[in-house]
């Protein structure tokens, strides 16, 4: 018998994910565009130069970010829909899995400032942004309220989180602030989150004193997540290497234009995170009915999200210099040519996102590793060959060749060559 591919839009299942998708969208929404406003108001304020060295703190202090998470994300909605009744000892194993990842964070911080040789003041940046990866072991709740497909109250969480932070920015900008107040409100919001998330989990008759922590667990969490701590860490790296190139072969000057750029271009992937990770558990489900039905799940997946990214990216190029007077002001003007290229970036992360779902469900996490790998190796080589003959726009050339490496470079694997979207 044939399974339907169809999409029900009448059905009990399309309305529990639509509304779930659309509490993550409408959280993801909010931060956006406080993200974006105030955001323009701090680069407006701080200018080119000063935008530059607080961008490249805050590159530096979440460049090894990544280890916090563990690689635990995906893989813990996937444990917690498999088996709910495992769920104490999961979160639990997980807290703590998450709390030696920041330990680690903090410590290998702390001797990548000493061997770059950080000037004092930048130095202090980079260790009051980093403090506060300690906190986002208490993120895990995040994904319980993720497999019971209840993400309404994980975006409560996030965007009030958001909005404090937000205003405490504001109120900074007013009161003419320093970088330094500005770094310790970077470090204070996965502190608000982790805060929240402890709320709401309490507040729904949960307690994070039943959360257990149990080796044989962890260990089976370790298994599966390892390869993707070690592609969290690489993503994290190429992501924001370019900003520390442009920063230590040319000036924060151009790092502020550059950085300016990238944070329009940035602004959307809230996108495809939003979509991916609502429909997460909608993919597992599929594929224990059917392989049609899982197939067709992410086929639809990969089509939406490659429409929505190129629907962004043709009018940001058309328009990038507009786009960059109007929001930042006519001395952000250098940042244009890497709007106009950094934005197609966004159609290979699109994509890369819906296909990191694929490999999660199907535990090929070493194949996540792999195809990131080829992306970080490809973009320091680049960056570090392109920089001095383009300047700012090579180090966005270096992001969109090697984004696009390794999204595509899933079909290198043999049982996830099909996926080659």
């Amino acid at each position: 018998m044939q399974s339907k591919t169809k999409i029900n839009f009448g059905s009990e299942s399309f309305r529990k994910y639509f509304v779930n998708t659309s509490w993550m969208f409408a959280e993801r929404v909010i931060k956006l565009l406080l993200s974006f406003f105030i955001g323009i108001f701090l680069v407006r304020y701080l200018g080119p130069d000063q935008f530059g060295i607080l961008s490249y703190a805050v590159s530096f202090a979440l460049l090894f970010a990544s280890l916090a998470n563990f690689g635990l994300d995906n893989i813990l909605v996937r444990e917690l829909v498999k088996f709910p009744e495992e769920q104490n000892t999961i979160l639990g194993s997980a807290f703590m899995l998450r709390v030696v990842g920041s330990a680690a964070v903090l410590i290998i911080t702390w001797f990548a400032v000493k061997i770059n040789n950080e000037s004092d003041d930048v130095a202090l940046l980079i260790y009051i942004i980093s403090a506060g990866t300690i906190f986002q072991a208490f993120h895990v709740i995040e994904f319980f309220f993720q497999g019971k497909v209840q993400a309404k109250f994980s975006a409560s969480v996030q965007s009030s989180s958001a909005m404090l932070a937000s205003l405490f920015r504001l109120l900074m900008i007013l009161l003419s602030g320093g970088l330094v107040w500005f770094a310790f409100i970077q470090a204070l919001e996965p502190i608000l989150i982790a805060a929240g998330f402890v709320l709401v989990f309490t507040l729904r008759r949960e307690s994070i004193l039943k959360w257990r922590f149990n080796k044989d667990v962890a260990k089976r969490l370790f298994h599966d997540a390892w390869p993707l701590i070690l592609a969290s860490l690489a993503v994290s790296i190429y992501i924001r290497v370019g900003q520390i190139f442009i920063t230590n072969m040319l000036s924060p000057e151009q790092n502020g234009y550059y950085a300016a750029a990238v944070r329009l271009c940035e602004a959307w992937y809230f996108i495809p995170m939003a979509i991916s990770s609502s429909l997460l558990p909608a993919i597992i489900n599929a594929k224990e009915v059917s392989e049609e039905l899982y197939r067709s799940r992410m086929q639809k997946l990969y089509d939406l999200l490659a429409f929505i990214s190129i629907a962004i990216a043709i009018p940001v190029t058309l328009l990038s210099e507009e786009i960059i007077t109007i929001l930042l002001g006519v001395k952000f003007l250098p940042a244009a040519p890497v709007l106009t290229i950094y934005i197609w970036a966004g159609t290979a992360t699109f994509l890369g996102v819906a296909s990191s779902q694929y490999l999660v469900a199907e535990n090929l996490t070493k194949v996540s590793f792999m195809r990131t790998l080829i992306g970080l190796v490809l973009n320091v080589a680049l960056n570090i060959l392109l920089i001095p003959i383009l300047g700012i726009t090579g180090s966005a050339l270096a992001t969109l060749i090697s984004y696009s490496a390794a999204t595509f470079g899933i079909i290198l694997h043999r049982k996830s060559t099909h996926q080659g979207v």
